[in-house]
Parts: C-alpha cells; structure tokens; sequence
C-alpha cells in the first residue's frame, strides 16, 4: 500500500499535534496537577505515535510512544511532573518539529534518533515511585483479550466457507500446519483505519498464510468494515506468536483468537447457494451496525468541541483547501471584475438610455462584489495559527536570558489572508525577540525603577477599518535615542549636524537600517543587526507599514498595519501627464483644490497650509518624468494621502473617479521603482499603474 497519499494529512495532523502539545505542557508547567491537561497530552502524544507509525517513520514513532509511556505513569499518579521533566519534553517537542520538517523536505525523516532524549525519559520514568512502567502496559494489553474470547470465538465460527476453502484447511490440518480464527479490534479513536489494518496484514503475514478475511481484503483496504474484521491463518507459529504479531501494531484495541474448529463453523457441509443467501445477511447484519455506529458517533463528535471556547469551529464543518485552488478561483473573480469594468465602459460610451442593459450590469456588479466577498473570506484564516507558538519561545527566551518575563496575547482570532498570515510569522517573532532581549530590563534595574520584577510584553491583534493591526508592546526601557544617534554617526549614516537636528521620530527609525544593532556583543538571540531591516522588508512587501512610539524607562510599542486583502481595491483612478493611475483609497484622506498663490516654500520645498496643517506637496508629473497637461495659472487638484501620522498631498492633472481595481503584479521586471507596486486592466483594456502612496511619502 502506498502510503505517501496520505502526507499532506499526515503533516497537517502533525502540527496541529505539536501546536497543541506545545501549548498543553506550557499550561503544564504553570498547572502540575492539572489532570484535564495531562489526558490532552497523553491523547496527542498518542495520536502522534499512530500516526507515525502507520506511515513508517519509526524514530518519531518511538519517540513519542516514550512521552507516551511518561504520561501514562503522570496520569497513574506514579511520576510528579517536575521542572525537568517539562525541559525534556519540550527537548522532545522539538525533536519531533525536526522530524516532520525533515519529512516535509524529503519524504524521510532523517536518521537522527535522539537515543539522549530517549535515555532522559526512560529515566524520568525507571525514576517513578513504583518503577513497574511495564508489567502495568502488559497487563493492560492482555486483560481484554481474555475477557472476550467468547464473543471473538462466535466471530469464525460463522464465517460460511465454500467447498475449496474447506479443501484447503483440510488439507492444512492434514500437513499438520495449525489453523487459527483471529478478530482484531481496531481502536474508535484511529484516524486510518485502512492503514492499521494494512499493517495488521503484514503482520500476520509473516507468522502464516491468511486464506480467508471477512470483510474481504479489498473492502478492508477501502476501509469498507466497521470496527473489526476476521481472519483464517494456516500458520507452523503457536496462537499466541499470530496474536503478538498483530497486537504490535499501534491504535489496535484487541486482538482474540483460537484454533478453528471446522465442525463448529458455520455451513459447514454447505454447498455454493447456501452460502450466498448466509452471506448477504452477514451484509446485511454489517451495514445495521454500520449504521448504528454512525448513529452513535455523531453527537459525541458534536459535542467534543463544547470544552473549549465557544468561537471554535464545530468539527467536520470545515474542509482543507490548497492555496493553489484559491488562487486560481481567486484569479477567476478577478478576471470576472476586468469583464464587468468593460460593459461598465461600454454602456457609458453607448450614451443610449437602455434601462434593461443598465439594470443587468448592476446586477452583475452586485454578483461580483458578493463572489469576490466570498472569496475573500474562504482565504482568511485567524492569525492564532501563528501566534500561538509565542508563548513557548517567550518561555525558553526567559531560561536563555536569564529574565523573569510573560506574555498577554488579545485577539488571536483576528483574520487576515492566507498568503498574509503566513509571511507575518517571523516579523513578529523578530519584534518579540527584540522587546525580551533589548526591551525589558534585568531584575535589578526594574527593581530599582520600582517596576514588577516579572517583565510583560503584550502582543494585540484588532481590525481597523480595512486593515488589520498588530502591536507588539513592553514595559522595558524604551529606545535609548542618544545610543542608537552614536551608533548612526559611528556608521557614518548621518552626519553629526544633521543627527543634531534630527527629530527623536527619525532616529529612531534609523533602527530599521540593514545591519543596525545597538547590541555590544552579538548573542544567539540578537546583535547581529538583522531583524528590523527584515520586519520593515516583509511587512512593506505585503502592502502594510511598521512604527514604533517610545518611552524612554517606560517601553516601545511597535504597531504594524496590514491591508485585509491584497487582490483586490477600491481606488481612486487619476490623470498624469495623460496617462492613467490608480491610488488606493485606503491611504487618501481628502481631495483640495488648490491656487497657486496658496503654495508656500519650506527649506526650498512647496508645501501648503490646510486647515491649520503644513502639508508638504509632491507633484506627480515631476515624479513620474512626465508633462502636465494643466497650465501653471490653473487651480491645482491635491490627493492629500497619510501614513501612520505623516501626510503629503499629491499633484494630480485630472481626477476620473473611484473603481474597483484588480492588483496585477509586475513581478521582478520593475523592483528598482519603489513607488509603483503593481498594475491593473481597465475596462476598456488599458494598462494603469498603481501608485504607492506610502512608498511616495
């Protein structure tokens, strides 16, 4: 059996398993005695071992079914969690990240074995109070299996076998090989069954001959059998060596088995149309309790997500989607906004009063606004998935540096784009890095400013408008200007004049130059002046922006701000020098009409007053190398656009109007251009460039 169909699920399960171990040991440790979180963890540690072990990767295997073997011993109250042991786990945790990073890379999962972390849990538990780890799991093992021998005997005895069947065991018995009826369980909570009872096959396989498996082989493959199937084994091995061979398959509940006696089966002078009617009732009989298993299942699966908060996601609700497959619906949509865009065009040209013309591409405008709606929302997911492995980092930061510190997260389930959520993962990991490391202070310096000796960094997510923001926030030191000014002048980014009469505001963003580091020594966690450079790269590449506001012996907040979507905008379209623009409306303010006379020079640039605000004037057509087609004594049409607190007006020759615009990227043929970041079709099949307004600030 071929089991790489089975990967993609088999990562994604996995780190929904790690995500949850990890967050489950860190309640652990603040929590020993939690027994609620010691089950969870025993049930994902569990869950991982199957898993693994159905896909054939038997260092992750082991590994986990030791973690396994410690919980089940916490759980039995024979082992106290200790700080120790909750380092060794998350050494574990770790461990296994490899493991499934590797796999992801190369199908395999490498051959490092971790016989270090395999030793220190066999210790945690040869170190338990009562030391009988293993006699407790045999006797686990065998108990079953004996109370229900009788129930299992029924099994094959009423399998009908036919004529040739028959011939064969006979035949068997004759050469004195011996026969054995076996039924094996399978576990409820197995995720593959078809794969488990593969592997049970195998098994058996390599004690005997299975001559006969009711379901058939096909239709156990099919996973078209309830909870267990049945086999018939000519094998030279003793019963107990066939039903060792099975039960050392994982997620397997049970395994019972006996001699057969042929007299005491079913049918057993039977001819071929007996047999045909006892075996559709023995379908017949399979599909009820099919059925009444279905029945069965249903309300607990309901009811299993109840224990957690109530905003999580009711199971079986929700379907795994390639990004690709989003992609290209998502490039469909769009497509079908160019398409609308043209009959808009077309009916304007036409200029003729045809009502039922107008009315259907309203209707149109309104399918399409819904559909790109909808899309849209398949593609958000909640930032949670990336936020939710902070914690653990904040903790072992806290052991590396040596600096009692915690984290307060608000707003996990704050949704933004796909492609979005998985960039923004390692800008924030930069910030949180940055606020443990140079943010807050050691003990005695808090100490002495008469702050809590435990330092908090505060991660809040909220949507605001058409954008999503994220602040990174701590009670530290605040940026040290004067430091970070020296450091400017010592690199020779400004000049000594020029850092005097910089604003704080300025130098401060000097930090998210590449290479910058106010760090004397460079540490594991920061100082080589990477970092900031890289938060301001990805979160611009993705359309956002990123400040920082400090106070110094108080904290820094840094607040990054990204657009809900990157496909598709509403923009204002504009005239320059004859050629046509778009700028997106989420960064426009206001729209002035401007006389020359009221242009005012600054330090040699045009600026103008607007209602009590000095706004400094970029006029496009010097920009964009182009003529004006106003003349110098015309009133002038100002886009007044802002960034974060900064704002600028822009010098356009004609307004045309507001649009519903598809990004098209340009890809890597125009990087040099910073302030285009891309390029839309217009109805009428014209190519506009898109302005970035925060590039042009």
């Amino acid at each position: 059996m071929d089991v790489s169909q089975y990967l993609e699920i088999f990562l994604d399960e996995t780190n929904e398993h790690l995500q949850n171990l990890n967050t489950q040991i860190l309640e652990l440790e603040s929590d020993p005695e939690n027994m609620d979180n010691i089950n969870e963890i025993f049930r994902a540690a569990h869950s991982l071992k199957g898993m693994a072990g159905t896909m054939g990767y038997k260092r992750m295997q082991n590994l986990t079914h030791d973690m396994e073997n410690v919980f089940s011993e916490v759980r039995n109250g024979n082992i106290k969690v200790t700080p120790e042991m909750i380092d060794v786990l998350f050494q574990c945790l770790d461990a296994l990240e490899e493991y499934k990073n590797n796999i992801q890379e190369t199908s395999d999962e490498g051959t490092n074995d971790n016989e270090n972390l395999i030793k220190a849990l066999n210790d945690i538990l040869n170190g338990s109070k009562t030391g009988q780890a293993q006699p407790a799991k045999e006797e686990k093992a065998t108990a079953p299996a004996a109370e229900s021998t009788g129930t299992g005997a029924e099994k094959w005895n009423d399998i009908a076998f036919d004529d040739s069947q028959i011939r064969v065991i006979k035949e068997a018995m004759k050469q004195g090989k011996n026969v054995y009826g076996i039924n094996v369980v399978v576990q409820d909570s197995c995720i593959l069954k078809a794969a488990r009872a593969f592997l049970v096959f195998k098994a058996v396989e390599e004690k005997g001959e299975i001559i006969v498996s009711v379901p058939s082989a096909q239709d156990v493959e099919d996973e078209k059998f309830d909870k267990d199937f049945t086999l018939i084994v000519l094998s030279d091995y003793s019963l107990d060596d066939v039903i060792k061979a099975a039960e050392s398959v994982s997620e397997i509940a049970q395994v019972t088995g006996a001699v057969l006696e042929l007299e005491k089966t079913k049918n057993y002078h039977s001819e071929e149309e007996t047999q045909e009617p006892a075996q559709e009732k023995k379908e017949e009989v399979a599909e009820t309790k099919t059925e009444t298993r279905k029945e069965e299942k249903k309300p607990a699966a309901a009811k299993a997500p109840e224990k957690k908060q109530v905003s999580k996601p009711v199971v079986n609700r929700t379907v795994r989607v390639d990004i690709e497959k989003l992609d290209s619906l998502m490039n469909l949509v769009s497509e079908l906004i160019i398409a609308k865009n043209s009959l808009v065009a077309a009916s304007s040209n036409d200029q003729g009063n045809n009502t039922a013309f107008n009315e259907q591409i309203e209707y149109l405008e309104n399918v399409t606004t819904n559909l790109h709606e909808s899309v849209m929302k398949v593609r958000m997911v909640p930032i949670e998935s990336v936020v939710v492995k902070f914690p653990r980092m904040i903790r072992d930061l806290s052991k590396k540096l040596d600096k009692k510190m915690e984290l307060y997260m608000t707003g996990e389930e704050t949704e933004l784009d796909r492609t979005v959520v998985d960039e923004i993962g390692d800008p924030l990991m930069h910030l949180l890095r940055n606020s443990a490391d140079h943010g807050l202070e050691s003990a005695e310096v808090r100490a002495q400013r008469g702050k809590p000796e435990q330092g908090s960094i505060f991660l809040d997510a909220y949507q605001d408008g058409n954008n999503v923001v994220i602040e990174v926030r701590d009670d530290g030191n605040g940026i040290d200007v004067e430091a970070v000014k020296n450091k400017a002048i010592e690199r020779n980014l400004v000049t000594v004049e020029q850092a005097a009469n910089m604003p704080e505001k300025d130098i401060i963003n000097l930090l998210f130059q590449p290479g910058f580091s106010t760090s004397e020594k460079v540490t594991d966690v920061s100082g080589r002046g990477v970092g900031l450079d890289v938060v301001k790269s990805k979160i611009e590449s993705l359309s956002g922006e990123v400040e920082v506001k400090s106070k110094w012996g108080e904290g820094s907040t840094w607040t990054i701000r990204l657009p809900l979507t990157l496909a598709i905008i509403q923009a204002l379209m504009v005239v320059v020098g004859g050629e046509k623009y778009a700028i997106s409306l989420g960064s426009i303010q206001t729209i002035e009409d401007i006389s020359p006379k009221d242009i005012k020079l600054v330090e040699n640039k045009e600026v103008i007053n607007l209602r009590g605000t000095v706004i400094p004037l970029i006029r496009l057509t010097e920009v964009l190398d182009v003529e004006s087609t106003r003349s110098p004594e015309d009133n002038l049409i100002v886009v007044i656009v802002k960034k974060g607190d900064k704002m600028a007006g822009l010098v356009i020759d004609e307004l045309i109007g507001q649009q519903e615009i598809v990004i098209k990227s340009l890809g890597k043929y125009i990087k040099q251009c910073k302030f285009i970041s891309g390029a839309t079709i217009l109805g009428d099949g014209e190519v506009a460039l898109i302005l970035d307004a925060n590039a042009l600030l």
